[in-house]
């Protein structure tokens, strides 16, 4: 399915929604490394003191040398700081926003001299089709972030079985999730009162516009985030604030006023359940570490 077609399908479903891997061009990259430093937003600070106060343990378990796979790779700072830790020969960045890709693994090879640093523009969605010359053995595959609560449990069960593929038995995968909370902790996160969440979530309409040639008014849409306690995540909506017509080629859908389209899941674990799916794709042998209150976790996880 092109990506003009899977955006349509959505748009014209009864309950419309738009997939959040349309969240990431270039603007709406950077509003996300924005997001990362907001005082609601705990993932980033919780993970990277994770790493940094269990680094020494996790570096004696991964060891040195490995041919790194960093998934959402993002700006790739976070490659950085497990450098420091494990001293990889190779590391690969992958992400869906090809341009913000290539650019951060400019700057990642200026920073890591004596280490090959490769760009791979793909969509987690599908498998990922990695170089054919890169090193089988001793792979570690890293996946920070909680970006898997991004997927429904099947579709997170499905990427966890493929990111197990591309490991063979001395290979592990390194990822971070975020956990069960208070819901007004989860609700702020995702809800900053500087607004940069919202104009994240607005951006996905300028994205699909260029995407399929539609006219979305992003200013005519309002961001609604709120925490779903019986399906364990976090929800992102877009409401429409009157009633509209959107438009492309060959199609159109009428949105009444408060209508909405659901932009994102956020899925929040417990760590007994995240365990149990990381076994179920073929990852099995598991240390997890977590903050002091048990608001994230970071899992090793090997075949």
């Amino acid at each position: 399915m092109t990506p003009q077609s899977e955006i349509i399908e959505g748009l014209t479903c009864p309950y419309a929604s738009i997939s959040p891997k349309y969240f990431y061009d270039a603007t709406g990259s950077a509003l996300f490394e924005q997001i990362t430093q907001l005082p609601e937003y705990y993932p980033t600070r919780l993970e990277r003191q994770i790493m940094a106060e269990h680094g020494t343990s996790m570096a004696r378990q991964i060891g040195t040398g490995r041919t790194v796979i960093e998934l959402g790779a993002g700006n790739c700072e976070k490659a950085l700081a497990l450098r420091q830790q494990i001293d990889p020969k190779c590391f690969v960045a992958v992400d869906i926003s090809e341009d913000f890709l290539h650019q951060a693994a400019a700057g990642l090879r200026v920073a890591l001299p004596g280490v090959d640093v490769l760009a791979v523009a793909a969509d987690l969605t599908k498998p990922v089709d990695l170089p054919t010359d890169l090193p089988q053995d001793r792979r570690l595959v890293f996946y920070p972030g909680s970006s898997i609560g991004n997927f429904d449990p099947p579709q997170a069960l499905t990427l966890l079985a493929r990111m197990r593929d591309l490991l063979q038995d001395d290979g592990a995968l390194l990822i971070g999730v975020d956990l069960v909370k208070d819901e007004a902790v989860l609700n702020a996160a995702y809800d900053d009162a500087q607004g940069i969440t919202a104009a994240f979530n607005r951006n996905v309409l300028s994205h699909v516009n260029r995407i399929i040639g539609n006219d979305f008014e992003p200013r005519q849409w309002r961001h609604v985030a709120f925490f779903n306690a019986g399906q364990s995540r976090i929800e992102m909506h877009l409401q429409a604030t009157t009633d509209t017509v959107v438009r492309w080629p060959g199609g159109e859908r009428h949105f009444a006023r408060g209508e909405r389209i659901h932009t994102e899941n956020s899925y929040k674990y417990r760590v007994d359940d995240f365990v149990e799916l990381l076994s179920r794709a073929g990852l099995s042998q598991t240390q997890v570490w977590t903050d002091t209150k048990n608001w994230f976790a970071v899992v090793l996880a090997r075949p």
